[in-house]
């Protein structure tokens, strides 16, 4: 029987693991020891889950390696996917060792590594933000004699805004960088660029895209990470000339990093007018478009269900059919529109009865947490109803918490 691996440090992906059962292959779950008594994974779908020692949820590579290979004499491995940001390398390792179809360890530091995927996407003809990666000295003090502060340090390989330092002059930085050590050269420097943030879902069959949706984030996200905040993102009107650029970069991208098949979130600055945007192609047009950074996972804080609601399509549904199938024909999608707020709260349980607008579609069931999904066929409604729940929100519930450095689930 065709077995399907699935690797998962953090519980995520149920709908992924029903979806392969659906389809009929065998699914194997290795996930991690410390998740063994806390995760509810969707055992009717598993056909067998396996425990691997971690600390902080990081694998040790050989024993994954050896662990797997001793799967694979009893087990007909076809696929092995990564259902999180940091399973990516490894199952990208295990894919080489074992010979199975799919991103190998070179094509998974583009979709990994912020400093490679910017190389990349600068060689594709994107334009980027300045940067320059942790190594040389010499280049280091070229970077930040040329770039305008404020400055990034940003970790390669973290997801989101997770463990980014933002710096303002150059005496913040060197003691930073002494205090990294060894871990020097796994850090990225990159200019700010002051403008709106923007992501792309997409999935990619056979090396083309098969279907993306762009969507707006109400603030950037390191914003809401570093300094509080309700975050939220909306769709895009489909047919303005942006969401038209946001996609055919977005295909640029994956097209340039090697997606052959999978699912993808990409994000994009616009940077704002009249001022230098720091950016290494020049210019001050406020159209202009960066290339912020990309994966090959499913977008985070409850993107999917944000991208559900817009287009009919769940994106971990989708990605186990793309991943399993010999041929995916292109789905088709809805065309309304969704937008997604979310707050820490002061509030262990909030209430929110009084939010009664037909257009709610889901509400967040979480611990000191409030969030509100909504749909319509129309795009104004979306960006009404986000701006009256931002003012609603702000004064029923919200709350705020110092950053995290690493992420917790």
């Amino acid at each position: 029987m065709r077995a399907v691996l699935c690797l998962a440090s953090y519980e995520k992906g149920h709908d992924f693991l029903r979806e392969c059962r659906r389809q009929g292959w065998q699914v194997l779950l290795l996930t991690s020891l410390s998740l063994q008594n806390k995760a509810k994974w969707p055992m009717e779908s598993i056909d067998e889950i396996f425990y691997m020692p971690d600390a902080d949820n990081v694998w040790d590579r050989a024993q994954t390696r050896n662990a797997v290979s001793f799967l694979a004499r009893s087990h007909n491995i076809e696929r092995i996917v990564a259902l999180d940001d940091f399973d990516v390398e490894v199952a990208a390792m295990l894919r080489e060792h074992l010979r199975v179809p799919g991103l190998g360890e070179s094509g998974a530091h583009y979709f990994r590594d912020k400093l490679a995927m910017r190389i990349r996407a600068r060689e594709a003809g994107l334009k980027v933000p300045e940067f320059a990666g942790v190594i040389n000295y010499d280049k280091i003090r070229e970077f930040l004699n040329r770039a305008p502060s404020p400055w990034l340090l940003k970790p390669r390989s973290m997801a989101g805004a997770l463990g980014i330092k933002k710096l303002w002059r150059q005496e913040e930085f060197w003691p930073l960088l002494e205090a990294l050590g060894d871990e020097q050269s796994n850090y990225l420097l990159e200019g700010w660029i002051a403008g709106a943030v923007y992501h792309v879902d997409s999935l990619a069959a056979e090396g083309h895209v098969v279907f993306a949706i762009a969507s707006q984030y109400g603030r950037p996200p390191i914003e809401t990470s570093h300094d509080g905040g309700i975050f939220s993102t909306r769709t895009l009107d489909r047919e303005s000339a942006l969401t038209k650029e946001l996609l055919r970069k977005n295909k640029l991208v994956l097209e340039s990093m090697g997606l052959e098949r999978g699912v993808s979130h990409t994000e994009f600055i616009v940077a704002d007018s009249g001022g230098d945007s720091g950016g290494d192609s020049g210019g001050e047009n406020p159209a202009e478009i960066y290339f912020l950074e990309t994966s090959c996972r499913v977008g985070g804080a409850y993107i999917s269900e944000s991208v559900q609601a817009a287009s009919g399509l769940n994106l971990w549904t989708e990605w186990a059919k793309v991943e399993l199938a010999d041929s995916y024909p292109a789905p088709i999608a809805e065309n309304n529109y969704s937008g997604l707020m979310i707050s820490l709260s002061r509030q262990e349980k909030p209430d929110t009865s009084s939010y009664t607008d037909p257009e709610i579609v889901w509400r967040l069931d979480l611990p000191h947490h409030v969030g509100l999904l909504v749909k319509s066929p129309r795009v104004e409604r979306v960006d009404q109803l986000l701006t009256e729940y931002a003012q609603r929100i702000q004064k029923d519930f919200h709350a705020s918490l110092p950053p995290k450095d690493r992420p917790t689930n």
